[in-house]
């Protein structure tokens, strides 16, 4: 059957999460239910990360296999009709080998968290963002993601139902940006916990409103102790922004 990598964009608001369910609507399911629209006996489709409940993705990737030799660019027009009027949207499609994977054949996850600093409620953001209601100190939020770089055991950033079988990661990136009122976490790893990136960003706030120093997470980061850790930010601010592999199946071939 051909396989074909599928770049996917969504909204996570209205979905619980990514992985199929029964009952909640869900990523995978809506995708699926329109690949049921151009072959009936589709299988089940893979994704290289399993977003949760509300977070949304920029550049979500997922493998599909057909009985259809397709048209790549038919391929994802065509689901694209059928995803109508959900808010998923196929970004790509590509050939790709029988043995790619979308999650196992993947090298580096990259997240962005977005913070809105402002008193009043979000309006055309809403959803998308986190608001909160007071300023945010950048440098010493930084400070404090300077100490999440490179191998740890992160079991404080770890949420309880978490099914990895490790808990520690090496975290390549954890950059701090802020553009007037929106403040960007980027976050870059071969792979991540269950709660890790929010859980990052919810430590970080409290760093950056100073009711944590940036000493205070490196403390917490020692501790491997999920009371360590401080509080979990909402899934509205979070995007799957990018997942790398060795060779990009999405590119243009060269001329």
């Amino acid at each position: 059957m051909p396989r074909f990598a599928l770049k996917v964009e969504y909204d996570g608001g209205p979905f619980a999460g990514w992985q199929r369910q029964d009952g909640p609507e869900t990523v995978q399911g809506a995708i699926e239910a329109a690949l049921a629209e151009l072959e009936p006996d589709v299988p089940s489709i893979a994704a290289a990360g399993r977003t949760d409940s509300g977070v949304h993705a920029l550049g979500q990737v997922a493998h599909c296999d057909m009985a259809k030799d397709w048209d790549p660019f038919r391929l994802s027009e065509a689901l694209n009709f059928h995803l109508k009027p959900k808010p998923v949207a196929i970004l790509a499609a590509a050939a790709v080998g029988d043995d790619w994977h979308a999650r196992f054949s993947a090298v580096k996850r990259a997240y962005v968290y977005r913070i809105r600093c402002r008193r009043a409620p979000l309006t055309f953001t809403a959803g998308r963002e986190w608001r909160v209601g007071h300023e945010l100190d950048v440098g010493a939020m930084q400070a404090g993601a300077d100490y999440l770089l490179g191998k740890h055991d992160f079991a404080t950033f770890r949420a309880s139902e978490c099914q990895a079988k490790s808990p520690v990661k090496t975290v390549d990136e954890v950059r701090v940006e802020h553009d007037g009122a929106e403040i960007s976490v980027h976050v870059r790893a071969r792979s991540f916990l269950h709660n890790q990136v929010r859980s990052f960003v919810g430590t970080l706030e409290r760093v950056g409103a100073g009711a944590w120093t940036p000493k205070d997470v490196k403390h917490a980061l020692e501790a491997c102790d999920r009371a360590a850790c401080g509080p979990v930010a909402p899934p509205d601010g979070l995007y799957l922004a990018s997942v790398r592999y060795p060779e990009d199946p999405f590119a243009e071939p060269s001329k």
